[in-house]
């Protein structure tokens, strides 16, 4: 016997290592949702966990409709539900219609329409839908802003309240001040009667990027967005608010990126929190271009210094596994055989934010774009994107494992 235990944790040890390593990051086939063309993937979750996407299908060349559909398996969706009077929608990646589930049943869905005018030809409004059955029937479509000195909503953001309702933020042209920009609205939803009580947060903002509104764990609400500052700075700023939005706290910069820009860059940030804190990402074309990341540990006060996701990455969104971990998804540009394409990338950080590694959705060759991811437990999360085929755009969505 001696003899014999050397010689067995030997074999042992040498089939270990013969066992091929799980790759970090392990996407799934890619799945098509609709057999339609369609664009501008969002998810989000229902009243009961599942998952939930809302895209845009583009029915023929000159009208679209709004539609969602149900994951209940964790895997595949259910028929789409087309939302009835949505087509005034006008597509837009960086100004997605959205869809949000109230613990009341209530479903609540928006989308930007265009409203060009000779003050802005690029203007737009926000329009919304409710149903109080399960999208068996809706409302007839309200817009979100009544007051007729608003010709300009877009970029909005929602989130569901601690309270059961649902909160949104929007850039609107109702500045108080002449400086360039938008000014940043906030407005809640009051039970069954939609969205009321608007009022101005900020000011000056960017014009044309996302904005993000985040409840955390203990229900204060943080809004984040690319705040125009000294005139010509264009670098993101958080905002908090404690007190279930009766005050925001002053913007404050999450990275001195020093952005001079007087531009549209059509870009916004993202944030997510785990037990760490609050984690950010976002694209600048300051000194050092690319998507970045940063986190705060004490609600926003403080930022650590940022640290690069992809040199040429553009559009982050990021969200938190249930075991804390951070993944960031983005697109990229990249030139082959003379023509410009675009990957979705992926990359996961730590509990800690330190990054584990990263690797790429799509080919090189592909034309992807806008992508969005909603977490579904400790190792596999969902993301979803537009993929062109052959001149059409088709909405794409992968499971990704996260070893």
């Amino acid at each position: 016997m001696k003899y014999l235990i050397p010689f067995i944790i030997i074999i042992y040890c040498t089939g270990c290592m013969n066992t091929p390593a799980k790759p970090l990051i392990a996407p799934e086939q890619a799945v098509q949702i609709d057999a339609v063309p369609g664009q501008c993937p969002f998810l989000t979750k229902d009243e009961n966990g599942n998952t939930v996407m809302s895209w845009v299908r583009m029915v023929n060349d000159s009208t679209s409709a709004f539609c969602y559909a149900i994951c209940t398996n964790g895997k595949t969706f259910g028929a789409p539900v087309v939302i009835p009077n949505s087509g005034n929608i006008q597509p837009h990646g960086e100004n997605l219609p959205k869809i949000i589930f109230k613990p009341s049943h209530e479903i609540i869905a928006l989308w930007g329409a265009a409203n060009a005018n000779p003050r802005n030809k690029y203007s737009g409004l926000v329009y919304y839908v409710q149903s109080f059955d399960a999208g068996k029937s809706w409302t007839a479509p309200r817009s979100l802003v009544t007051d007729t000195a608003s010709y300009d909503q877009r970029y909005y953001d929602i989130a569901l309240l601690p309270n059961g309702e649902a909160g949104i933020v929007w850039l609107d042209n109702r500045k108080t001040i002449t400086k360039k920009g938008s000014a940043l609205y906030f407005a809640t939803t009051q039970g069954k009667n939609g969205f009321a009580n608007a009022r101005l947060i900020s000011q000056p903002c960017c014009q044309c990027c996302r904005t993000d509104l985040f409840v955390d764990k203990k229900g204060s609400m943080h809004v984040l967005y690319r705040g125009i500052i000294n005139d010509s700075i264009r670098d993101m700023v958080h905002m908090v608010s404690t007190d279930a939005g009766q005050s925001f706290s002053a913007p404050e910069r999450i990275s001195n990126d020093n952005w001079v820009l007087n531009g549209c860059p059509h870009t916004g940030p993202a944030m997510t929190e785990n037990a760490d804190g609050l984690h950010f990402s976002w694209f600048t074309g300051g000194k050092i271009k690319g998507c970045f990341y940063t986190r705060s540990t004490d609600n926003g006060k403080t930022f650590v210094q940022h640290d690069s996701v992809s040199s040429q990455g553009s559009h982050p969104q990021l969200a938190s596994l249930t075991n804390g971990t951070v993944v960031i998804v983005w697109d990229e540009s990249k030139v082959v055989n003379s023509k410009v394409s675009k990957k979705i990338g992926i990359q996961v950080r730590d509990i800690d934010g330190k990054s584990k590694g990263l690797n790429f959705l799509t080919a090189d060759s592909s034309s992807a774009s806008f992508p969005v991811l909603s977490s579904l437990n400790d190792h596999q999360s969902m993301v979803a994107y537009t993929l062109n085929s052959g001149d059409k755009p088709f909405v794409t969505y992968q499971l990704v494992d996260i070893n």
